[in-house]
């Protein structure tokens, strides 16, 4: 059970953020987690690579689930509480934000879930949405990201494509925060030269 009280968040900031999901269907922070934090939660991720922790990543649900390195090549682990310090000073922050989202949207936001994504270079995600047909929990998805000293050149950055607007390129710079609603925004990665690392998660509510 996670007990110890996170990070304050700014509320004025998180009310900019919220405003700018219900406009655009998206929004962006660049420093949302403390810097400390982030480091903490990359040498974890790497660790975790390194030692074969991580599994590669399947696409469907159900029965239709299969590992298709070809669509998708990143390799995942769930977060679990208790599973570190640092994920579970990361997961009380992202509590602290469910609830503001709530309060500022009435989205009904139940819980979150959340793993690790590591992509190795020239690995990739095609296009795709976060909702599942037969599931409507997923509310909100949520990237942050654990890359130190990241470089445009370096590529791996998240391609939103926003209904009816021009496609947006965001760089996979540490401790930036991207927020998107599941089951609207057509989304990708595109492959990096670098070893590239996150964490992905959703906001879910209860299914209707």
């Amino acid at each position: 059970m996670l007990s110890e009280s996170p990070e304050r968040l700014d509320e004025t900031l998180l009310q900019l953020m919220a405003a700018s999901l219900t406009e655009h269907g998206w929004s962006q922070q660049n420093i949302f987690l403390p810097a400390d934090l982030t480091l903490a939660l990359a040498a974890e991720c790497r660790a975790l690579e390194l030692v074969g922790a991580l599994n590669l990543a399947a696409v469907g649900r159900g029965a239709a689930q299969a590992v298709r390195s070809e669509i998708r090549g990143d390799r995942i682990l769930w977060l679990k509480a208790g599973q570190s310090p640092a994920c579970d000073r990361y997961l009380l922050i992202m509590e602290t934000l469910r609830v503001m989202l709530n309060r500022s949207l009435f989205l009904g936001l139940d819980e979150y879930e959340s793993h690790f994504a590591f992509y190795a270079p020239g690995a990739a995600y095609h296009p795709h949405l976060d909702r599942f047909r037969d599931d409507d929990s997923r509310t909100v998805s949520v990237v942050i990201y654990l890359n130190h000293d990241w470089l445009p050149e370096q590529g791996g950055a998240l391609r939103l494509h926003p209904a009816g607007q021009d496609s947006e390129d965001i760089a996979p710079l540490g401790s930036r925060l991207v927020l998107f609603l599941s089951a609207d925004m057509l989304h990708e990665v595109l492959p990096a030269t670098r070893d590239r690392m996150s964490l992905a998660g959703w906001f879910r509510r209860r299914p209707a």
